[in-house]
């Protein structure tokens, strides 16, 4: 594994998913981000449904940054890396790295700033106490 990332999610790359180029479409890389970020919650016991995450609440998506590093083909079987770096006030960041599994080789790295909704008024809300200590448990910072 990664050294700074204690999560993993595996996914192998779709024939759709591949170009005219032959290499992964840019898009993709962040449906796979979201795979790991989706993973890492699961992972975490944090129940997250279409509606809201924890039962209480909804998050959206504030920032998406990535750097592409190499191509992902068909097949590859890629690695996906995820933790959540920081908690502020009302938002998370979560980054990821993502390698081919078998030459290592880095293809991308994401960092995601999502922010806490209230589900009703879907206003900013600080992030609750219960999934700090979560994080900070699992992180260990």
């Amino acid at each position: 594994m990664n050294e700074e990332f204690k999560f993993k999610t595996e996914l192998r790359v779709r024939n759709y998913e591949v170009d005219w180029q032959g290499i992964v479409h840019n898009a993709n890389y962040l449906l796979y981000f979201e795979v790991g970020r989706i993973e890492y919650l699961r992972h975490l016991g944090i129940p997250v449904t279409m509606d809201t995450i924890m039962g209480e609440a909804k998050i959206v998506v504030a920032r998406n940054e990535i750097n592409y590093r190499s191509p992902a083909r068909f097949n590859d079987t890629l690695d996906i890396y995820t933790r959540i770096s920081s908690i502020k006030n009302t938002s998370f960041v979560f980054e990821g790295i993502m390698k081919e599994a078998s030459s290592r080789r880095l293809l991308a790295d994401n960092i995601s700033v999502h922010v806490w909704l209230e589900a009703n008024s879907e206003t900013p809300t600080r992030v609750p106490d219960a999934f700090r200590e979560i994080i900070r448990e699992y992180e260990g910072r």
